[in-house]
């Protein structure tokens, strides 16, 4: 081989060793050019650390938040806006790109990546960031992620949040939780609820001590507008636990189990209207035949057919179920569900909401109209005719409404 390189570059043709002489020259400057960011590569590599998050985590609203808190971001000259994180109207966040800043003494960088590609179908974009910094030692790093996740915990504080699922837990905006006072059941009914979540709240090591799944399951069945949603949005914020609303209509097996796999601890996982899929419905005579399903049918029912009867249970009380979250469910016909739906461990508290009785018609009207007096208070509530809170309330807010017309025109 030696000896043909040296025939060709010392041979008659000089246009061709010439040729190839700055051939190999070239060759062997782009890799002795590529030697010394290898070298860089690895010199890097073995001296730094990396930690990266997505926006599919929740974390990743996490590090914005704590971006917030942070000094430096009063440096950084290359900011976005952005209106989803809790508590601020506008925020200024770092703008896609490389960022840098000095955190515990030691130097930071922060690769803010965002892709402009749309994801799939779906036109949401794809965000990430990335932070580095010297060192080998992770507990540097997990003192920043402590950190985040402290500064997390203090902004949330007691506070309930409502959140549905879009390829994602999306935090709902505006949305404002009922307060526990200004939903009004039969006495006794909403405090023994309450009891019994705190003390399930306060029975973790119990739990734990006996071997049983640490989570709670509640069924608020009755009437339509009887206060079943308000009730559930009454007991989050009383217990500052974020809601999580599931329209099983929109799931199947697979992606209901990754949705509830998601939902942090401490949260209420709600299910409204249970009876309007056909998962929870009790199975009907002909379905109990020893009929075998084709075994294509099997394979393809939970992506076809949405949720199964299956799956539903899977999640509430099998391997995948999470634990420390209260399991809710509403429903105006209770006796559709299939009655394995219904047994403990899947739910442990009934409650029935029936229509209102005179007694609450009388406390929700001195709720709107507190200077008004016990008989004008059971005068109304004769006279109108509504079954449910939810009617009675539509028929106070239109009185509300009047009475302050009146008093406008009596002030002119």
């Amino acid at each position: 081989m030696l000896g043909l390189l040296k025939t060709m570059l010392t041979g008659q043709n000089a246009f061709a060793s010439g040729g190839l002489l700055l051939m190999i020259i070239g060759g062997l400057s782009v890799y002795l050019r590529a030697v010394p960011e290898s070298i860089w590569g690895w010199i890097v590599s073995q001296t730094t650390m990396t930690i990266t998050v997505t926006d599919e985590d929740a974390a990743f609203v996490w590090v914005k938040e704590w971006f917030l808190e942070q000094e430096f971001l009063k440096r950084i000259r290359r900011v976005d806006l952005d209106t989803t994180l809790r508590g601020e109207r506008i925020a200024l966040i770092p703008a896609p790109g490389c960022h840098w800043f000095w955190y515990g003494g030691r130097p930071f960088q922060a690769w803010f990546y965002r892709s402009e590609e749309s994801r799939e179908r779906s036109v949401r974009r794809i965000e990430s960031l990335t932070f580095r910094t010297l060192g080998r030692k992770r507990v540097f790093l997990q003192n920043f992620v402590d950190d985040v996740v402290r500064c997390h915990t203090l902004r949330l504080g007691v506070q309930s949040y409502l959140y549905t699922y879009n390829d994602g837990w999306d935090y709902v905006e505006g949305y404002a939780p009922r307060l526990l006072e200004s939903v009004v059941l039969q006495p006794g009914i909403k405090e023994h609820l309450m009891q019994d979540v705190d003390n399930f709240r306060k029975s973790k090591l119990r739990y734990s001590r006996l071997g049983i799944p640490y989570h709670r399951g509640y069924l608020l069945y009755g009437p339509p507008g009887t206060g079943k949603t308000s009730l559930v949005s009454a007991l989050g914020a009383h217990f500052g636990m974020s809601i999580y609303v599931v329209n099983l209509t929109e799931f199947n097996d697979r992606s209901l189990m990754g949705a509830v796999n998601q939902v942090p601890a401490n949260s209420v996982l709600l299910f409204e209207d249970i009876d309007c899929t056909k998962s929870s419905k009790a199975r009907a005579a002909a379905d109990a035949s020893n009929r075998p399903a084709p075994r294509n049918e099997k394979e393809n029912a939970a992506t076809q057919n949405g949720v199964t009867l299956s799956g539903l249970l899977n999640v509430l009380d099998g391997f995948y179920a999470p634990a420390n979250v209260l399991f809710v469910m509403t429903t105006n016909h209770i006796e559709v569900l299939d009655e394995a739906l219904l047994r403990p461990g899947r739910i442990d508290y009934k409650l029935y909401l029936g229509k209102a009785s005179n007694r609450q018609k009388m406390e929700l009207y001195r709720r709107f109209f507190p200077q008004a007096s016990e008989f004008e208070a059971q005068e109304c509530v004769e006279a109108c005719s509504a079954e449910t809170m939810a009617e009675f309330q539509g028929l106070l807010l239109s009185l509300e409404r009047k009475q302050e017309s009146w008093e406008l025109v009596e002030t002119r």
